[in-house]
C-alpha cells in the first residue's frame, strides 16, 4: 500500500519539486493549492480558508492514513517594519503561518490514530538569522521553526515526528518575483543583483528546488526516525557566517 503524503502549495517552486519527487518514489501525493500543478491527484483549497484546509484534509483521510504532510505554501515579502502596513503584516501570516497551522492541526487525528507521522514545514534560513527589509517575512519564518519544535514535543508520544526544513536562497518563481520587485522598486540592474546573489552563497550559487525536496523526502523516511523537533538548513553554507 503507498503512503500517504499532503503537500500544500505543491504546485510550484519548492512544493511542484516535492510532489514530483515523492511521487516518483511511490507516494500518494495530495498536492492542496490553489492552482493545479502537473504532478499529484490536486485538491484545490485556499490555505489561508482554515475551514477549507480542515475538510480537504478530513476527505483525504477518511480513505488513507496520512503519513506525511509538507507545507510549502508561502508568500514573500520585503518591507521594514515601518513600511509594513497591518494588512500586509495579516496577509503574510494568513498564508506562511496560519495556513501551516491549519494543515498540521488538521493531520494530527489521523497520524494520532495510526500511531506515526512525518510532519515538514518548509521554513527558511530566516528562521534563523535576520535579514535587511525582511520584517513580515523573517517574522513569520521564525514563527514555523517554533511551531514545528512545540509540534515535535506535544506529539513525540503518539510517534509523530516535526521538523522545520530551512531553505537558504533557492531558485523558484518566488525568488524571481521578489528580485524583480526589488529592481523595479529601487532601480538596480536584474543580472546584477542575480549575480550578486550568487556571490553570497558560500558555495557561490543558488540552491535548486530538488535539492530541497531530496531532503524532504529523506526526513520523511525511516532513515529519519530519530529526528525531530529540528531546524534543518540547506544553505550553501550562508547561515554558517
Amino acid at each position: 500500500m503507498k503512503k500517504t503524503c499532503i503537500v500544500t502549495g505543491g504546485s510550484s517552486g519548492i512544493g511542484r519539486a516535492v510532489v514530483e519527487l515523492f511521487v516518483k518514489n511511490g507516494y500518494q501525493v495530495f498536492n492542496l493549492d490553489i492552482t493545479e500543478g502537473n504532478s499529484g491527484r490536486f485538491v484545490c483549497c485556499d490555505i489561508t480558508d482554515h475551514a477549507s484546509v480542515v475538510e480537504s484534509i478530513q476527505k483525504i483521510a477518511e480513505q488513507n492514513p496520512i503519513n506525511v504532510l509538507i507545507t510549502s505554501a508561502g508568500v514573500h515579502f520585503s518591507a521594514t517594519i515601518e513600511e509594513t502596513t497591518e494588512q500586509d503584516l495579516q496577509r503574510v501570516f494568513d498564508i506562511n503561518v496560519k495556513g501551516t497551522y491549519s494543515a498540521v492541526q488538521a493531520v494530527l487525528p489521523s497520524m494520532k490514530k495510526h500511531g506515526s507521522g512525518s510532519i515538514i514545514v518548509i521554513a527558511s534560513d530566516q528562521s534563523l538569522i535576520a535579514k535587511r527589509n525582511s520584517f513580515a517575512y523573517n517574522l513569520s519564518k521564525a514563527a514555523l521553526a517554533s511551531l514545528a519544535k512545540t509540534t515535535a514535543l506535544d506529539y513525540a508520544q503518539y510517534n509523530i515526528r516535526a521538523n522545520a526544513l530551512c531553505p537558504g536562497t533557492i531558485e523558484t518563481p518566488l525568488y524571481h518575483r521578489a528580485i524583480e520587485n526589488y529592481c523595479n522598486k529601487s532601480g538596480a540592474n536584474i543580472e546584477d543583483v542575480h549575480k550578486s546573489e550568487e556571490a553570497l552563497q558560500p558555495l557561490g550559487r543558488l540552491g535548486q528546488p530538488i535539492e530541497v525536496a531530496q531532503y524532504a523526502l529523506f526526513l520523511a523516511s525511516d532513515k529519519a526516525t530519530f529526528i525531530t523537533g529540528s531546524t534543518q538548513v540547506i544553505d550553501g553554507g550562508y547561515t554558517t557566517g
